[in-house]
């Protein structure tokens, strides 16, 4: 089975899920994705799924997890994408690798629901620089 990648923020509702959907996409089936949050929101924000789908990645099916649901598997790295989840994060079975890359949270954003899209799209952009350059090189390390 390949190796479990989760990728942590506090509500898991905009970031990780666009994290994730990204790196999945980057990697295929040569890595296993998932994402979740210390407290989680309950939702995928719907400008999160939008400017994913945008980019030719659907979103639209993935839910709100709680880390807790992970501490049984085998999580070979994590990767926090919020300084909140950086700081409360558990040790998984198995972990090997630990990553920290912040980024804006774009629940945040303010003024009109275009302008809210604008930095969804601003964070997904610089998630997708960041998660498709560790892409290349986990692929490039798997050959």
């Amino acid at each position: 089975m390949p190796p479990l990648i989760l990728i942590l923020c506090t509500g898991n509702s905009c970031r990780s899920h666009m994290a994730e959907g990204i790196l999945r996409d980057a990697v295929g089936d040569k890595l296993r994705v998932a994402s979740a949050g210390s407290k989680p929101a309950g939702y995928v924000h719907p400008l999160a799924i939008r400017a994913l789908a945008e980019i030719g990645i659907d979103i639209s099916s993935h839910h709100s997890k709680h880390l807790n649901e992970f501490l049984t598997q085998d999580v070979e790295t994590v990767i926090t994408v919020c300084g909140n989840a950086d700081q409360v994060c558990p040790m998984f079975p198995g972990q090997m690798n630990r990553h920290h890359w912040g980024f804006d949270d774009p629940a945040h954003a303010t003024g009109s629901e275009e302008e809210q899209l604008a930095v969804f799209r601003r964070v997904r952009d610089e998630i997708a620089r960041v998660f498709r350059a560790y892409a290349a090189g986990r692929i490039d390390a798997l050959k």
